[in-house]
């Protein structure tokens, strides 16, 4: 049986990312998705579409995705063709991530409505469009996952994690110092005793 995992970066990742994991699965091939789609629907659709070309080739693939990359991930409909998802630092609810923006940005619901696209100070760019498709879009997702997720995560609080890990009978394991980008060594040696643990977990 081919085995395969694929990697899915975050934003402002590349898809060169995947070596890092290579030396955690000798015997499967390694590969890493460069998707140009900055939308779910956009990013969703690459993704689905690439997972269903590889499971033309693969009968076994795991998929491990970060931050941005896991939120594309859950709306790219590829419950039925993976076998596990690890999730490193996943964006769970966009709609609240959103208006913390708004909010910092002291943008009403009105206003984004009335302008379209709203661009800010910190240089995120607030659209309609965007905040409308994530709540005409739940996330539905039936896949086994497992979740890393740092307590000092700045982009999703504990909660939020722990109530979509609940939701979605996915295993959270928190490293307390972690940050929402894993990249100290510290924080890396983590990260990586845990793929280990989940992939021993097969």
């Amino acid at each position: 049986m081919r085995e395969l995992v694929v990697y899915v970066h975050g934003r402002g990742g590349s898809a060169e990312e995947c070596e890092h994991y290579r030396p955690l699965f000798s015997g499967r091939e390694i590969l890493g998705l460069d998707y140009r789609g900055a939308t779910p629907w956009e990013a969703g659709r690459e993704i689905r579409e690439a997972i269903e070309r590889l499971r033309m080739e693969y009968e076994d693939i795991t998929l491990i995705a970060n931050s941005l990359g896991a939120y594309f991930s859950l709306h790219a409909g590829i419950d039925a063709l993976i076998r596990k998802a690890c999730f490193i630092s996943p964006v769970v609810d966009m709609e609240r991530l959103i208006r913390g923006m708004m909010n910092r940005a002291q943008v009403t619901e009105a206003e984004l409505k009335a302008r379209g696209v709203i661009p800010t100070a910190f240089g995120e760019e607030l659209s309609w469009e965007y905040l409308r498709w994530v709540r005409e879009h739940p996330i539905r997702w039936e896949a086994p996952t497992a979740i890393l997720y740092g307590g000092h995560d700045e982009l999703t609080d504990r909660e939020t994690m722990a109530a979509f890990a609940g939701a979605h009978n996915a295993r959270l394991t928190v490293m307390e110092e972690g940050e929402h980008w894993f990249h100290t060594e510290e924080q890396l040696r983590f990260l990586d005793a845990w793929i280990l643990r989940e992939k021993n977990e097969e």
